[in-house]
């Protein structure tokens, strides 16, 4: 799991139900980490990434906000700037402790046919979700995977981590994109072989109702406990888009904004020119980095779509293919 990296919390904020299907998650990281971002795709809807472009001046954000509800989702990171700014966490702009901008990129997903007009996250959302913000958290149809859907299924959370020698990278995901993530023909994720997802995939093709393609976007966070600068980190985070692409097909279209956020913790150093390889042994840590960081975000992918649960209108795959987690098809 993301969490997995320490200093690095998760919480979620979600309405499910009675004309509602959408929620929060929050990427909290109390003692800060530095920022990037990469973003493709032609409909992005984001808040605060100019500020992560390593020529700009704050070095450290404070949490990443990822919301349902399209751009209304954006209020839902002021409730996580209200509830960092109660603790006194952000940037320092004056000489007293409650004199903090506390800094939230943010990212939305475009999910407002599964809920009524007007049913979409507020601040209210952010704040909550940061109050549950703790190591352990749910996947699937919670926080800002409660209405997503990827291609002709319910899309959710997923996270997914992996140790690099002495560093963790772990991702976290929301799936949400105008792609398909399983080869309908068949029922296997295209992700499938980048880990063991504790299923037995079938080999069935599945009879699903056609969907309109909405506006989507799939949005993350890939965390890393390297000390990273913003241009190290942003490399991070374009590698995690390559793991978007191996889970989606097609990836990055004109009705997606897909958006990844990378943090860098920063408890442990890379190696630098004084070792034995000389002037190529931190581009080379950062490469073997940028490889797990590609590896979890394609089965943090997989694991959103397999832990969700239909809502919205919108079927879930355990409910498609139910042999695949040992339950009678049909």
């Amino acid at each position: 799991m993301i969490t997995d990296v320490p200093g690095v919390l998760v919480g979620h904020h979600e309405r499910v139900g009675d004309g509602w299907a959408t929620g929060t998650t929050v990427v909290l990281v109390p003692e800060g980490a530095v920022g990037a971002v990469d973003q493709r795709g032609g409909a992005p809807g984001t808040r605060e990434t100019n500020l992560l472009e390593p020529e700009n001046l704050v070095q450290r954000v404070n949490a990443v906000c990822l919301s349902g509800g399209s751009a209304y989702g954006l209020a839902a990171a002021d409730g996580v700037m209200r509830w960092l700014s109660e603790r006194n966490l952000g940037f320092p702009v004056g000489t007293q402790p409650h004199e903090v901008v506390p800094i939230v990129p943010a990212a939305v997903l475009f999910d407002l046919p599964r809920s009524d007009w007007g049913n979409r996250p507020d601040a209210s959302f952010g704040y909550a979700a940061c109050d549950a913000a703790a190591r352990s958290f749910e996947l699937g149809t919670v926080g800002a995977g409660a209405g997503a859907a990827v291609g002709s299924l319910k899309g959710g959370i997923g996270s997914a981590g992996e140790v690099v020698g002495e560093f963790t990278v772990g991702a976290l995901a929301a799936v949400n994109a105008a792609g398909e993530a399983v080869d309908l023909t068949t029922g296997r994720a295209y992700a499938a072989d980048h880990g063991d997802f504790g299923v037995q995939w079938p080999s069935r093709a599945a009879d699903l109702p056609s969907r309109r393609t909405d506006l989507n976007t799939t949005i993350g966070v890939v965390a890393v406990d390297a000390a990273l600068s913003k241009a190290e980190a942003r490399r991070i985070a374009v590698a995690a888009q390559d793991g978007l692409a191996r889970a989606v097909r097609p990836a990055h279209t004109m009705f997606d904004g897909d958006t990844v956020f990378a943090l860098a913790t920063g408890a442990h150093e890379l190696p630098d020119a004084s070792g034995p390889f000389g002037a190529v042994a931190r581009p080379a840590a950062l490469d073997a980095l940028c490889s797990a960081a590609a590896r979890v975000f394609a089965r943090a992918m997989v694991h959103g779509l397999l832990a969700a649960t239909t809502a919205g209108g919108v079927p879930a795959y355990r409910d498609v293919w139910p042999e695949a987690f040992g339950q009678p098809p049909g």
